[in-house]
């Protein structure tokens, strides 16, 4: 009869947190591994503005894609554009989802704010 050890999950978890070597102390490098982002002025940024059905139930959304910035400048903008269209909306990434179809509107008023800014699909 062999016994066996019953195998615990524990130990399992505990060896993949294990830091097998180390040279220096601080094994927390997440500061450095986090991407810094620059802050593109409006005047060289070129957006796509489209409206989508995809995935989403049938509903339309307008999506306004081709940022390049910080995200609280990003969740800014979101904020005044939704104010202008009167409706919600979102940040997911680099896009901003605006919800109904605004197009005409979204694109005049980023073209205001000095975007270059394009319709997209149909």
């Amino acid at each position: 009869m062999s016994t066996s050890k019953p195998k615990n999950s524990d130990s399992n978890n505990r060896s993949a947190k294990r830091v097998v070597y180390s040279e220096f102390g601080n094994t927390d490098n997440s500061a450095a591994l986090e991407r810094g982002t620059p802050e593109v002025p409006p005047n060289q940024q070129t957006l796509k503005v489209e409206a989508s059905r995809k995935g989403r139930g049938g509903k339309t959304v307008t999506v306004i894609s081709g940022f390049q910035g910080k995200p609280e400048t990003l969740a800014d903008l979101a904020k005044q554009l939704k104010a202008q269209c009167g409706t919600g909306g979102t940040v997911k990434e680099n896009d901003i989802e605006i919800q109904g179809e605004h197009k005409q509107k979204l694109l005049e008023i980023l073209t205001k704010l000095g975007y270059k800014a394009k319709i997209s699909g149909g």
